[in-house]
């Protein structure tokens, strides 16, 4: 089946080209999401229009995401979670926590843009990437420390050292 991408779809392609997928994902991956259109004559003669007015899009969304870009990469995200003795979180800090935070401070960041492999499971200091446009990408700094009473609780169950008289 030939469909044409309405938005850029990753590992496939971006939005205005012609491709050719199987039937199954066009049917019920593709088109149900508007991600793409039936690649049909009539619809090829929209496309060269739709090109053209996604060009200029393009252009002033890379212009928002680069204004963007200079207000997120002085920021740093604090979080404070209870950990574990060596330094492992007893949860995570996900995509989801960190578009919260984000948006708390003012920045509407959609979580599927912030490219994290995996959530962060320990203590420290991490870059995080967010993808803003197909080529603009943001890096805030993300810190995890440890929460304060799980901290004061593993000082106190510390082991004493013995004092000889």
């Amino acid at each position: 089946m030939e469909v044409i991408l309405k938005e850029d779809v990753a590992n496939l392609g971006h939005r205005g080209d012609v491709v050719k997928v199987a039937d199954g994902y066009g049917r019920n991956f593709l088109l149900p999401r508007k991600l793409a259109l039936q690649a049909t004559l009539a619809n090829k003669a929209v496309i060269e229009q739709m090109k053209t007015a996604a060009a200029r899009r393009s252009a002033t969304e890379k212009a928002q995401a680069e204004q963007l870009v200079a207000k997120l990469e002085p920021l740093v995200l604090s979080f404070t979670r209870k950990s574990g003795e060596n330094g492992q979180l007893f949860g995570s800090v996900t995509s989801a926590d960190i578009a919260g935070d984000l948006e708390a401070k003012g920045f509407e960041v959609d979580r599927r843009k912030i490219q994290l492999a995996e959530p962060i499971k320990s203590l420290g200091s991490f870059d995080v990437a967010i993808k803003l446009h197909r080529e603009v990408t943001a890096h805030v700094k993300v810190q995890v420390a440890a929460d304060a009473a799980d901290a004061a609780t593993s000082a106190e169950t510390a082991p004493v050292p013995a004092v000889a008289d």
